[in-house]
């Protein structure tokens, strides 16, 4: 991909369309070629202060899709119909459309959009706000090979990304989309814990963060099964073993099973 024949035009300018415009502005694109449509004019000036002076911002959608050959639909799910209808007659050069929004189908945007709008369906999450992020897509069959390569060096800007069936996105956004917040509670949970024992707040933040972080990168480098790295850990009569039985009798496996379950179904339901 050449990032000199492209332009970026987010279509929302909130949290998620700063993190990637960010990531592409760091890496593949300058900021000159990003161009952000929001009709709130504080998100539109965060957006432009985040991703660079450079960056042209506007109240009127028409002028940011002008000449955009990506337009990335950065909108929450019960805006999209209507935001769908003020694009659709403006994609007049017919530009790579990136979706982030959860639960709205490929066939859903298409029926909306010009007849052979190449789609790109993104699951995204907030640890793309420092790079870290994992998303999940699925392309539609009007997409090229190119089209493919193009949103994969652009989303890599801000972390992982799985290519995956449309069908699994719904299970993507109860897992990596909302995964997110669970980490959240997780970790202010252990440093409640440390509190009640006797840390500093402060310490047992650090100590609980840090920890899941270093506990992930194990995972995704030493390429064992979780439970065989939880077991290397579990010492006979230990003091781990009593706190994963602790955890058993507290429901914490099921628990998170079903809050993605929960998560995916609301997914389902926002799409429809």
């Amino acid at each position: 991909m050449d990032p000199s024949n492209h332009r970026a035009a987010f279509i929302g300018t909130g949290q998620m369309a700063t993190a990637l415009a960010s990531g592409f502005a760091r890496s593949v694109l300058r900021p000159a070629q990003i161009c952000g449509y929001d009709p709130a004019e504080p998100a539109r000036r965060q957006f432009q202060q985040t991703v660079g002076p450079e960056c042209v911002v506007t109240e009127h959608a028409a002028d940011a899709v002008s000449g955009a050959t990506v337009v990335i639909l950065a909108v929450k799910p019960q805006v999209m119909p209507e935001v769908l209808g003020v694009i659709s007659p403006l994609l007049t050069n017919s530009p790579l459309v990136i979706s982030v929004a959860a639960g709205i189908t490929l066939a859903r945007m298409s029926a909306a959009l010009p007849p052979g709008t190449r789609l790109i369906r993104v699951m995204p999450n907030t640890p793309a706000l420092i790079g870290r992020g994992a998303s999940a897509a699925a392309a539609a069959d009007t997409c090229t090979p190119e089209d493919v390569q193009l949103a994969q060096t652009l989303l890599s800007t801000v972390g992982m990304i799985q290519w995956v069936g449309e069908h699994l996105l719904d299970a993507v956004t109860g897992l990596s989309g909302s995964g997110p917040a669970y980490a959240f509670q997780i970790i202010e949970a252990l440093s409640d814990g440390g509190v009640k024992m006797g840390l500093p707040r402060v310490v047992a933040t650090r100590l609980a963060a840090q920890t899941l972080l270093g506990a992930a990168e194990m995972v995704l480098t030493q390429g064992q099964h979780p439970a065989a790295l939880k077991d290397a850990v579990a010492s006979p009569g230990g003091t781990t073993i009593a706190g994963l039985h602790a955890l058993e009798q507290g429901g914490l496996r099921a628990a998170l099973m079903n809050a993605v379950e929960a998560a995916a179904l609301r997914s389902k339901q926002l799409g429809q």
